[in-house]
């Protein structure tokens, strides 16, 4: 499983990954505006646990990520 936490800014998002069966961590900076972002949310083939910042409306990013379709939101 990976487990990513996300950083929203308006021109890029900084996420965290871990992924769980191997031990390694990554950290990236993703473009918005490039289609960064939204590549690498479509390469995930794992399952994926997303964390976010408190922060305002999120539809964009849901809409951007494949996976979010399949995703069940957790408290």
């Amino acid at each position: 499983m990976l487990i990513i936490g996300c950083d929203f800014h308006t021109r890029y998002q900084q996420i965290a990954m871990l992924d769980t069966d191997t031990g390694e961590l990554f950290e990236r900076r993703l473009q918005h505006e490039n289609g960064e972002a939204n590549t690498f949310c479509r390469s995930l083939a794992k399952p994926v646990r997303v964390g976010i910042e408190a922060t305002g409306p999120i539809h964009w990013f849901e809409r951007g990520c494949s996976w979010s379709a399949q995703a069940t939101p957790q408290p």
